[in-house]
């Protein structure tokens, strides 16, 4: 069967940013900024970035494209007779599965505050308890949440299933188009607003006192967490994007592109919130609520709240769903690599499978919420999200590592002949022992961080 590739170097770089770019950016990043002190976390965060994420993206890049297969058999076809890095790739796509089991979930909560904003559900002085209790009846409400759920599910594989270049590339390029122009709209808007120099301060200014409560220590720690799981590194998520591109571009400055991207949308998140949240008197450490209840509170005091609310979830759906469908991608790539069923049955059957395995974490929040895995008040969500970020991500990050760089792996010579193929940005060869050596003990101490903070911190 021929493999499909994409159209064009725009496609790739808005699907593979699309991959990238979802909840994590305009959700967990303002929050997580919010709760470690401001700009400082902001300017270690960029930095991080370009230390962490571009080597192991430029990597997943390398593997994809240089075997043309998706997660399960990429590196089944560059390695070296007998060796079992292979197994790896079934782990990366339990981790899609797992991705799914909860992301689906939490963007049809978007498209479900989307559609309540439109609505009208949120008015202009409604009470703070008011806003809350639309976001705690939706969780208590398992149809409800199921019905959005499944709907998020049914568009993403509807439009995986129409193949490469007419579904996943053609939607992405509108739809992350869009995210960019929504976003900036308001983001200019939120620089309107009485008290957003303030909040636009506290965002890009450096400020040790703003972090002495958190400590610099964790502060440094949150930097490297985000800047390495907001590339949804490691569970070969990306590197499915890699094999359907042709070698006239380096991946090293591919990977440049797609993290800029990324950077951008999550940036231009923090231009919207803070400002909004200095204007009103709101703290901006208020966590995961600060989405479904501090901002909802935000724009019904504004002129206009009720369209500014719209525009905001529609992009947060946006977001979301470029996540979605690049990861319904790579399970339906997956599907088709490993049995030769056509794109149709693949779709056919995982549209079912998702929609069911994405229940437990839909029923954690009513009819399961007596199982708390991880410990009192924890959810299915959060247990299905510590396997993934908090294991899949980093190990398998350290696996693309090693494999790229060890000579009973990939190797470093065969990586960088892939990565600097074409014109761009080239891997440096003098990164060698970095990546070899530094990189993984950093990838460790943050898989081994992980454990700490959730259980110790």
């Amino acid at each position: 069967m021929e493999r499909e590739s994409f159209k064009s170097r725009l496609g790739f770089l808005l699907v593979s940013a699309g991959c990238a770019v979802g909840i994590g950016n305009v959700w967990r990043f303002p929050y997580v900024v919010g709760q470690n002190g401001g700009g400082l976390f902001v300017l270690l965060y960029l930095v991080m970035l370009v230390v962490l994420g571009l080597p192991v993206l430029s990597m997943e890049l390398a593997v994809g494209r240089a075997s043309r297969k998706g997660a399960v058999l990429a590196c089944k076809a560059l390695e070296k007779p007998k060796s079992k890095w292979h197994i790896h790739g079934w782990f990366a796509i339990l981790g899609c599965y797992l991705l799914m089991m909860y992301y689906t979930t939490v963007s049809g909560w978007m498209l479900n505050y989307f559609v309540k904003f439109a609505a009208g559900t949120f008015s202009s002085g409604m009470s703070a308890d008011a806003c809350g209790k639309v976001f705690s009846d939706m969780l208590a409400n398992p149809m409800e949440m199921g019905v959005w759920m499944a709907v998020t599910v049914i568009a993403g594989v509807l439009i995986c299933s129409v193949g490469v270049r007419k579904g996943l590339e053609r939607v992405s390029k509108v739809m992350m188009s869009a995210l960019f122009v929504l976003i900036l709209v308001l983001a200019i808007h939120s620089f309107t607003l009485s008290g957003a120099k303030e909040g636009v301060s506290f965002y890009l200014v450096p400020n040790i006192d703003n972090v002495k409560s958190v400590g610099l220590g964790k502060v440094i720690a949150a930097a490297m967490n985000q800047a390495f799981f907001t590339l949804s590194l490691g569970i070969g998520a990306i590197a499915i994007f890699g094999s359907y591109i042709d070698r006239s571009r380096s991946l090293t400055g591919e990977a440049v592109c797609v993290t800029v991207l990324d950077t951008c949308v999550a940036l231009l998140s923090g231009f919207i919130i803070f400002p909004a949240c200095f204007a009103f008197g709101v703290n901006p450490d208020s966590g995961p609520n600060l989405i479904f209840i501090t901002l909802p509170n935000i724009f019904n005091s504004m002129a206009g709240g009720r369209i500014w609310g719209s525009i905001f979830f529609l992009c947060m759906l946006f977001a979301a769903a470029s996540t979605i469908i690049a990861v319904f991608e790579n399970i339906i790539s997956f599907a088709m690599d490993l049995t030769g069923c056509s794109r149709g049955k693949a779709v056919a059957v995982n549209l079912v499978v998702i929609i069911l395995l994405s229940l437990p974490c839909v029923f954690g929040f009513n009819l399961l919420s007596g199982f708390q895995p991880l410990g009192a008040g924890s959810t299915i969500l959060d247990l299905e999200d510590f396997i993934v970020s908090n294991n899949l991500l980093p190990l398998g990050s350290l696996v693309y590592l090693l494999f790229c760089t060890s000579r009973y792996g990939w190797g470093w010579k065969n990586f960088r002949k892939e990565a600097n193929a074409g014109t761009g940005i080239k891997f440096p060869k003098w990164s060698r022992i970095y990546v070899s050596y530094i990189l993984p003990l950093i990838v460790l101490f943050i898989f081994v961080q992980g454990y700490w903070s959730k259980f110790f911190g």
